[in-house]
């Protein structure tokens, strides 16, 4: 279940729209019609958008009356955070390794000039 949510979440993200979508959405709720504002295509494409992001868990749709707004829902977020977060550690930990060897090398040199 974990990787299939993964797969949705880096799915809807790889539509640059779809990340358009959220970074309005980043700045608070809005409905369908403020969503689509910025871009050239149709509400229907904007409406397939939403429910690809919705099915990730990025966003979610409220109800009040007829007003629909769209919410940035962070869950999904914080799941590729901690996904990404576990690579970052081993990464640092390489870099860290490297930027001491580096240094030691570094200073091998020195010590070998005086």
């Amino acid at each position: 279940m974990q990787t299939d949510m993964l797969d949705a979440t880096f799915s809807a993200l790889a539509d640059p729209t779809r990340r358009a979508i959220l970074d309005r959405l980043s700045r608070g709720e809005a409905t369908v019609l403020e969503l689509a504002e910025p871009f050239t295509i149709s509400l229907p494409a904007i409406s397939r958008h939403l429910k690809v992001l919705e099915r990730a868990g990025l966003i979610s749709r409220g109800r009040e009356a007829q007003w629909r707004p769209c919410k940035l829902e962070t869950e999904a977020l914080e799941r590729i955070d901690g996904w990404v977060g576990q690579y970052r550690r081993i990464w640092q930990g390489r870099f860290d390794r490297m930027d001491g060897y580096i240094a030691a090398l570094t200073k091998g040199e020195l010590d070998a000039q005086q």
